[in-house]
Order: C-alpha cells, then structure tokens, then sequence
C-alpha cells in the first residue's frame, strides 16, 4: 500500500504539471498548435505519450483544464448569488456574470492564461460546445433567469442579439487584460476588481440601451 500510495501521489503531480503547462502553451500558441508531444516536453516528461496517459485524448485534456478553475468559479457565483437574492437591478445580476471569473483570475496571482485559453475555446465552433458543457450549469442558469427577469420589455431577438454581444465582451475584454498583464504592456484599470467594474458597466448600458424601430 505505501508504494501504491507513493505512486498515486507522483501521478498526480505529474497530471496537474502537464495541465498547467498544457494550459498555458494553449493560451499562448492555439490548440491545434500545440502537440501532446510538446506538452509533455514543457512538463519534463521523458515520456512522449504522457498526457495520452493521464488524460486520454486531446478532448479529454481541453475538459480537465476547463474543470481545473470552474468549480472555483461557480462556487464564487454561488456565493454572490446568495447576496443578491432576488434583485430587480439588471447591473447586479451582470456583475454575478462578470465578478466570478475576475476573482478567480485575481486569485491566480500574474501571470494567468485561462481567460485567454477560454477564448481559444469559445471561438471555435467545436470546442466552445465543450466550453459551454462544462461551464453552463445551475448557477449560470439562475443568473440569466434573473438578468431576464429584469428586462420583460426587452423582445426575444434583441435579447438574443445582446447575450452574444455581452459574451463576446466578457470572454475578449479578459484574455485582452490577461495578455496585457503577461506581457508586461499597459491596462487601464490597476486591478481585476476595477477592470470588472468597468466591464459591468459597458454591460450593464448594453443591457439597457434603447431599442431602435425596426425599419
């Protein structure tokens, strides 16, 4: 048992150093860029098919990276989901949208790659489906519920419209500070929490804003 133990425990560190790596040659290079073989180098492991061996296949590493930070996350929107309650202010239920990621960002200390790892992700058509499977869950649905709650006079395809503009925002405007802070250039904002403020913000106006006629 001590030996299986002492294995055990070997494999794991091996398989969070492989996907801390894997995660960051994804965010700096592109998915498809980058091979298992490569992973495994960064990781030093003299062993080419190592990440076949802890995690199967490419997919299959995407996932555990994906599910390396979303409990963390979800356990914040959680939390900030028991504050508001039942708010009727849109600007509260998009900052339960945005505040999760960027605290967790802020907890990973500088440098981070997962927001821009996350817009690998999200902007090809297959591996956003695997996104949204492992990060779209009760307390993601919760929010929406409440964010729509607080827009009855919105039409259904103006809605529609503005969650992807709104997606698009928050997945881009994060990998763009994450980028920013990695390589050392300037940011607007001093801080995750302030660069979430002004993101809740833009949101919270592109909620909001008008609705012209239709022509």
């Amino acid at each position: 048992m001590p030996g299986k133990t002492s294995r055990t425990l070997r494999g794991g560190g091996t398989a969070e150093a492989i996907l801390a790596v894997a995660e960051r040659l994804f965010a700096e290079h592109g998915v498809f860029a980058v091979s298992n073989r490569q992973i495994s180098e960064a990781a030093g492991q003299g062993n080419n098919a190592a990440v076949g061996y802890h995690f199967g296949t490419k997919t299959d590493l995407l996932r555990a990276i994906v599910r390396r930070h979303s409990d963390r996350i979800d356990a914040l929107r959680q939390d900030m989901l028991a504050d508001i309650g039942g708010s009727s202010s849109v600007r509260d239920w998009v900052a339960v949208l945005v505040r999760p990621g960027t605290e967790h960002l802020a907890e990973l200390g500088s440098p981070t790659w997962y927001a821009r790892f996350g817009a690998q992700l999200m902007t090809d058509p297959v591996l956003r489906e695997l996104m949204v499977d492992e990060t779209f869950g009760p307390s993601i649905r919760r929010t929406l519920d409440g964010l729509n709650r607080c827009l009855p006079q919105l039409p259904l395809p103006v809605r529609i419209e503005r969650a992807d503009m709104a997606r698009h925002l928050m997945v881009h405007m994060l990998a763009e500070r994450e980028r920013a802070l990695a390589e050392g250039t300037h940011t607007p904002r001093t801080s995750w929490s302030a660069y979430a403020s002004g993101l809740v913000d833009a949101l919270t106006g592109l909620w909001l804003a008008p609705v012209a006629p239709a022509p």
